[in-house]
């Protein structure tokens, strides 16, 4: 699949690990891709040493004040012109050869929404700390009810093809997180891919935004609650709508070609 991509990246503070990172992201993308990065009202020098990189792929946006991961998120997602979008934290490091893996998997299943890698851990020395991220989570399991009981579908390991966009804009306020939805709604609209490879670094560390430790049962509840009446409210839409089902379907002719449910794996 020989596309361009866009990737999404939101910042806060990241100086520290932003270095490493936008080398070895800029080192994989083409020359037509973009990289869209929203900083969210840092306080270091981050946005001003982003300012100064001389890149035109680089499309740089700030937020006025600080609004959170997934307000910022869904601003870049916005921005997004490409047909695949990936997602990116600020203190990951991207390996070689990521970018082609993704767009190779798109173009074996136009049916596919969402492609998701594994990753091996790191500390903030760069350490490995673990050689696998899903085995931590029991494995990846791409169905609807495995991550709503627990969640795999971590955003920096992620790439979606902007048509999910159509169904998953405007993110419910909510929703846990932008990746857990967008997980969710590919599972149930369309097909999602697995990549064994480990294709991200991801760096664990005392600044994460997603915690190492799980949260409290109660929000976690809760948090499930919100996101499954969301759900149903978004598909329910979905459902009325015959133009916007052709949209995150890939029809381009006018036809009602439906949606089709991927089918749990447990």
């Amino acid at each position: 699949m020989n596309q361009s991509v866009s990737v999404v990246m939101a910042v806060y503070n990241g100086r520290r690990f932003l270095g490493e990172q936008m080398t070895s992201l800029l080192q994989d993308l083409h020359a037509e891709d973009e990289l869209i990065i929203v900083d969210d009202a840092s306080t270091d020098d981050s946005f001003s040493w982003l300012q100064s990189l001389a890149d035109q792929r680089i499309r740089l946006a700030r937020n006025e004040k600080n609004v959170g991961v997934r307000l910022s998120f869904e601003r870049g997602l916005r921005m997004a012109k490409r047909d695949v979008v990936f997602l990116c934290d600020q203190d990951d490091h991207w390996r070689a050869g990521k970018r082609q893996a993704f767009c190779d998997a798109f173009g074996r299943d136009e049916r596919c929404l969402v492609v998701i890698s594994d990753a091996c851990l790191i500390d903030a020395e760069s350490r490995q700390i673990a050689a696998s991220l899903m085995l931590t989570r029991g494995g990846f399991k791409s169905g609807f009810w495995a991550n709503v009981i627990r969640n795999r579908y971590l955003g920096c390991a992620m790439a979606i093809r902007r048509r999910l966009l159509t169904a998953a804009l405007r993110i419910p306020a909510h929703a846990p997180m932008h990746d857990m939805w967008l997980g969710i709604l590919a599972c149930r609209l369309g097909h999602v891919a697995y990549l064994p490879e480990p294709w991200i670094a991801y760096r664990r560390h005392s600044g994460n935004v997603t915690p190492a430790t799980r949260r409290g049962w109660l929000r976690m509840v809760t948090w499930r609650i919100q996101l499954l009446r969301a759900l149903v409210v978004r598909l329910g839409a979905i459902a009325l709508d015959p133009r916007r089902r052709v949209l995150i379907a890939g029809g381009s002719d006018g036809r009602d070609v439906g949606m089709t449910a991927h089918r749990d794996s447990r």
